[in-house]
C-alpha cells in the first residue's frame, strides 16, 4: 500500500510540474493572441478608413458631375444649339440664289442714312430692323417707331438697316409676305429715299391684312401704297409687276436669316428662335421683355442713349456711338 502512495504522490508531482510548466507558455499564447487580435483589428480600422475614404471620394465625383450636368444643361437652355449643317445649307441656298440685291448687305440688309442707300454715317449706331409686312407685332412697332426713325436718319444720328423677310407666307392665300417684301427691296435698290415712307404706308392699320383673317391684297393695292409714298410709276409697276425679281433671294434669306443663334429671342415663350419684329443695336440683340410697362420709344432711345428732346437735332448723336452696351 506504501508503494502504492508514493505512486500517487509522484504522478501528482508530475502532473504539477506539467502544470506548472505550461502556464508560462498560455500567457505567451494569449500575449500573442491579444497582439494578434490587436493587429487585426488595426488593419482592419485601416481598411474602414480606405473604404470610406475611397466612398467620399466617389460621393464627391458623382456630386460634381450630377452639379456639372445641371449647370451644363442650364448653360444649354440659356444657349441653345445652332445646327452647323442646317445652317450652312442655308447659307449656301443664299450665295445661289440669283438676281442678287446690288445694294444689300452680305446678311441680307439695306442700309439707310442721311446720306443714301449703303452709305452710312460714321461714329453713329447702326439700328437693324427684321420685318415681315404680315407681321401684326411688325405693324405695332413701326406705328410706334416709324417717324422716330426718319427723323434720327434725316438728322444723321442712326444708321437703318430693313431686313424685309417673307416667312408669315403661310398666312396668306397668295404669298402676300413674299410681294410686299420684293417691292420693299426694288424700292429700296431703285427710289430708296422712299423706302421709309412705303413701309408705314404698309403697315397703316387701314391697310396691313389680318393673319389671322387673311383678305387677300392685290399687287395693285401694293402699287398703290408705293406710289402715295412718292415712288414713280414707272418704279412702282416695277415693283409690283409678278415677275418678283428677288423672290429666290428673299425666301432663301428668309430661311437663312431665323436661323442666326445671334438674332434669337433671349426671354419669353420664344427663347431660343427668332421672331419678328427683330431690333439689333450694332449688332447687339435689343431684348424687349426687358423693357416691362416701358413704352417702345422710350425703351430704344435709352438703349441708344439719346434723350427724346434730342431725337432730329442734328449734332446731337447717341452716346453708344458704334458701341454695343444697351442700356435698360
Amino acid at each position: 500500500m506504501a508503494g502504492n502512495t508514493g505512486n500517487t504522490n509522484n504522478s501528482k508531482n508530475t502532473a504539477q510540474g506539467k502544470n506548472s510548466q505550461r502556464k508560462p507558455a498560455t500567457r505567451k499564447a494569449r500575449q500573442a493572441a491579444a497582439e494578434a487580435a490587436a493587429k487585426a483589428r488595426a488593419e482592419q480600422a485601416a481598411k474602414d478608413r480606405r473604404v470610406q475614404t475611397i466612398i467620399g471620394i466617389a460621393v464627391v465625383v458623382v456630386v460634381a458631375i450630377v452639379l456639372g450636368a445641371i449647370g451644363f444643361g442650364i448653360w444649354r437652355s440659356n444657349h441653345p444649339t445652332q445646327d452647323a449643317g442646317e445652317y450652312n445649307s442655308a447659307w449656301s441656298a443664299v450665295q445661289k440664289a440669283e438676281p442678287k440685291p446690288a445694294h444689300s448687305t452680305e446678311k441680307g440688309g439695306f442700309v439707310i442714312s442721311k446720306n443714301g442707300l449703303d452709305k452710312p454715317v460714321k461714329d453713329v449706331p447702326t439700328v437693324a430692323v427684321y420685318m415681315d409686312f404680315m407681321c401684326p407685332g411688325c405693324g405695332a412697332m413701326e406705328r410706334q417707331l416709324g417717324t422716330t426713325y426718319q427723323q434720327m436718319v434725316d438728322a444723321g444720328q442712326i444708321n437703318l438697316e430693313i431686313h424685309p423677310m417673307a416667312f408669315m407666307d403661310r398666312y396668306s392665300t397668295d404669298e402676300y409676305s413674299t410681294r410686299a417684301g420684293n417691292a420693299a427691296i426694288e424700292i429700296a435698290e431703285a427710289e430708296p429715299q422712299h423706302l421709309l415712307k412705303f413701309i408705314e404706308l404698309m403697315y397703316a392699320e387701314d391697310f396691313q391684312p389680318n393673319e389671322s383673317d387673311y383678305q387677300p391684297v392685290s399687287n395693285a393695292d401694293i402699287k398703290q401704297q408705293a406710289v402715295a409714298a412718292g415712288v414713280s410709276e414707272s418704279v412702282a409697276a416695277r415693283a409690283t409687276d409678278e415677275d418678283y425679281q428677288y423672290k429666290s433671294w428673299l425666301s432663301a434669306m428668309s430661311t437663312f436669316t431665323p436661323l442666326r443663334s445671334e438674332l434669337w429671342n433671349r426671354s419669353g415663350q420664344l427663347k431660343g428662335q427668332m421672331s419678328t419684329p427683330t431690333i439689333t443695336v450694332n449688332g447687339e440683340y435689343w431684348d424687349r421683355n426687358k423693357l416691362g410697362s416701358t413704352d417702345m420709344r422710350t425703351g430704344l432711345l435709352k438703349a441708344i442713349g439719346l434723350d427724346a428732346s434730342a431725337v432730329g437735332k442734328a449734332g446731337t448723336l447717341p452716346s453708344i456711338g458704334t458701341g454695343t452696351e444697351l442700356t435698360y
